[in-house]
């Protein structure tokens, strides 16, 4: 239907691909954090303890829209974000399904490391 599910509150996430884990505060596309920004996923936040303001947040992970492992989200992480949240394992796995510019980002990266930043 098209509504994003229910806001869930604290709790504990491990990235299934890297195994790290921590807290998060908040799960869905809206944080209690910032009332007038809506994600464009459900994601795991935390306040952003290390910025001034009370409005301020950090995404820290998220889930594969293809299957649904739990990811770490960052810039340097194991999945990208394209539209929707995918993790490297589905990306290669169908990697002729990107567009021309994520195939060849692909073929830039590293390769995937056991730990997440």
């Amino acid at each position: 239907n098209g509504c994003s599910k229910e806001v869930q509150t604290a709790g504990e996430f491990r990235c299934e691909l890297c195994e790290l884990s921590n807290l998060y505060t908040n799960y869905g596309q809206m944080s209690p954090n910032s009332h007038s920004i809506m994600l464009l996923e459900e994601a795991y936040d935390m306040k952003d303890h290390f910025t001034p303001g009370k409005d301020k947040f950090l995404i820290i992970r998220s889930h594969c829209s293809l299957c649904s492992r739990a990811v770490c989200v960052g810039k340097e992480s194991n999945n990208l974000f394209y539209s929707k949240r995918f993790c490297l394992p589905c990306v290669k796995e169908n990697l002729k399904a990107f567009p021309l510019e994520i195939q060849e980002d692909m073929d830039k990266r590293k390769p995937q490391q056991k730990s997440c930043k």
